[in-house]
């Protein structure tokens, strides 16, 4: 991983400004690489707010249109034309890039969408380097970020310019897990860590000490489905956590209002989701959404859940 430092890009490390200490603000001129969902949209607003420009390149078929409307500057770019991304943020003269918003690794793995996807040279070569002898999902975007470093462009964390998207410590909502409910936090949590640390997924759903499902590629939401087609009398436990190895610049749990309309769809009754490891999108709609359909949302860590197992 040292290769993919922020030293070894030659940068400074970004440090955050602080009005009662009197530091002064720096503004920076930042490259995002948006996916899908609200997250890229947040963190726009989030940053320009601070000060901080954004030159987004919208991955096509996943970044929102919207997008073009809150950025400085906005292209649309192919999943399979690297080439084309990096030459496009060096001539912004961009040198820090973030990356919000769920990539859909899988389109680069399908022989059938490479003639619709127009792959440029460095994408093929960067496929053939790194993915054929280990074609894991963050393997992948590992590759990316490297391929990228190489033309010093660095990957960052999205959470050192936005931390307030991340989920506080404690219960959101009015209702709040039942002793029963907890135990299956509990075991939810431990079969997440263990699928986060494979490097398979990140949410787990549990009924009465029971695993109803695991995500894999698919996502959040059709786990939840998944798990309300085999629960259908309801009243599951949905567990979400970061991977024990999590790589804080791409793929952190993301939760939204959709999470919520989903649960509520297919019979969950209980959200447990990492302290400071997860985003909250709009996370007063979210609160307000789950208040109004009874659905508890808590906000845990591993020590809380070791402190209750063991009383």
């Amino acid at each position: 991983m040292a290769s993919d430092s922020l030293s070894a890009c030659n940068l400074l490390p970004f440090v955050h400004s602080d009005d009662e200490t009197g530091n002064v603000v720096q503004y920076l001129r930042l490259g995002l690489v948006a996916g899908k969902g609200e997250y890229p949209l947040q963190f726009a607003k989030s940053v320009q707010a601070a000060g901080h420009s954004v030159f987004c390149l919208g991955v096509a078929g996943m970044a929102s249109e919207s997008l073009a409307d809150v950025c400085d500057d906005y292209r649309v770019v192919s999943l399979a034309r690297i080439g084309k991304a990096i030459r496009l943020f060096k001539r912004a003269g961009i040198k820090r890039v973030v990356m919000a918003g769920r990539i859909e690794k899988t389109v680069l793995l399908h022989q059938f969408r490479w003639g619709s996807l127009f792959p440029d040279w460095r994408t093929i070569q960067l496929l053939i380097r790194y993915v054929a002898d280990n074609p894991k999902g963050n393997s992948l975007l590992l590759a990316v970020i490297r391929e990228f470093a190489r033309e010093n462009l660095c990957f960052e964390s999205a959470q050192s310019y936005c931390p307030e998207l991340l989920v506080k410590h404690g219960f959101l909502t009015r209702k709040r897990p039942s002793s029963r409910q907890w135990k299956d936090i509990e075991i939810g949590w431990e079969v997440a860590r263990e699928m986060g640390r494979l490097d398979i997924g990140q949410t787990v759903a549990v009924n009465h000490d029971v695993v109803m499902a695991v995500e894999a590629n698919e996502g959040t939401d059709q786990c939840v489905r998944r798990a309300g087609d085999l629960c259908s009398r309801g009243g599951f436990t949905v567990v979400r956590v970061a991977k024990p190895q999590q790589d804080r610049r791409f793929d952190l749990p993301t939760v939204g209002v959709e999470t919520i309309k989903t649960m509520h769809e297919a019979g969950g009754r209980v959200l447990a989701i990492e302290a400071g490891m997860t985003i909250l999108m709009q996370p007063e709609d979210v609160i307000r959404l789950a208040d109004r359909f009874g659905i508890s949302v808590v906000a845990v860590n591993t020590e809380e859940l070791l402190v209750r197992s063991a009383a």
